[in-house]
């Protein structure tokens, strides 16, 4: 199962890095489109333009920042851990899907098995963080029953 593991946590560092270089790129063509853009007689129209190229650059670096910390996070994972509890790092199978605690990825997907990525934070996370086998949640109106905590 620490294969299992191992792969879905660099599944998982794969998303993020994407996420970093799709904004890194973002960044880079906002600013030179910037650059390249010239000031026309129509002042208005230039200044405008400026501000929205900016208004894009500042989302993106936005963006830059939180994957930035979201591979921070996933560093922090250990996923050697021989915990029956649930934590950041534990893979949790239930009667209805199978969790990776980690960082809000979606479904992975590993020798044909569905695997969702989720964050803590989340309010799966929430439910799923310490418990252990045989305990069960709730979350809108669907019923987990936990049967292993790897």
């Amino acid at each position: 199962m620490s294969v299992i593991k191992n792969t879905l946590l660099q599944l998982c560092i794969a998303y993020v890095q994407n996420r970093i270089d799709n904004s890194q790129q973002a960044i880079q063509s906002a600013q030179q489109a910037s650059n390249d853009d010239t000031k026309s007689s129509a002042g208005d129209k230039y200044e405008t333009s400026r501000e929205m190229m900016q208004q894009d650059t500042n989302r993106n670096i936005a963006q830059l920042t939180e994957a930035s910390k979201l591979m921070v996070a996933l560093n922090r994972i250990n996923i050697n851990g021989n915990s029956a509890i649930a934590e950041s790092g534990s893979l949790v199978i239930t009667t209805n899907g199978k969790f990776f605690l980690a960082i809000s990825a979606g479904t992975l997907t590993v020798d044909g098995q569905a695997y969702f990525a989720v964050s803590i934070a989340s309010p799966i996370g929430a439910l799923i963080k310490g418990k252990k086998a045989g305990d069960g949640f709730s979350l809108n109106g669907k019923s987990y029953l936990i049967e292993a905590v790897i």
